[in-house]
């Protein structure tokens, strides 16, 4: 007799790669998601208008600004879950009770966090052009980031290749 476990599809895993603004988290996102075949979706396409153009004009969002962009991640990440899909998302997830939104499933839903120096990020975020995050909200990222205790760790001073490398390693994909 055949194991019928054996014949049932492994359920689906969603990536959250989080960070500051600027550590990279969209660069190793896509890439992973190439080399896996998984989806992929930016964080900053979930915010609603009035946030981008808060961000835009170099206001920091508060908690009630991010609670429908939060919600929309966490909508998202539930239905590719449920339908048994694989993804990957970006998130500053900044504080723990934002990552505690996003976490639908902590079986399935592994948080990756890019950190770095904040010289290194700022010439990062110097470098962007068309991007609604302006460097001199750094520091508000910074002062607001509470960094994760339950998250694989990854330092930006590796290239994008090394922490993609490093990620499927860790999590056998």
């Amino acid at each position: 007799m055949a194991n019928s476990s054996s014949s049932r599809p492994s359920p689906s895993l969603a990536f959250v790669i989080m960070g500051v603004a600027g550590s990279g988290k969209t660069t190793v996102g896509e890439r992973l998601a190439k080399e896996l075949g998984w989806s992929f979706r930016d964080a900053d396409d979930f915010h609603p208008p009035a946030n981008v153009a808060k961000m835009s004009a170099g206001h920091p969002l508060t908690d009630a600004d991010r609670a429908p962009w939060l919600a929309a991640i966490r909508a998202y990440l539930a239905d590719h879950l449920a339908r048994n899909e694989n993804t990957i998302v970006t998130c500053s997830a900044l504080k723990e009770s934002y990552r505690r939104d996003l976490l639908v499933d902590p079986a399935r839903v592994k948080l990756i966090y890019l950190f770095g120096d904040f010289a290194v990020i700022e010439r990062r975020l110097k470098a962007r052009k068309g991007h609604f995050m302006k460097p001199d909200m750094l520091q508000s990222q910074f002062a607001a980031l509470e960094a994760p205790k339950d998250a694989l760790a990854l330092d930006i001073s590796d290239p994008p290749a090394l922490l993609v490398a490093r990620i499927r390693r860790t999590f056998g994909v």
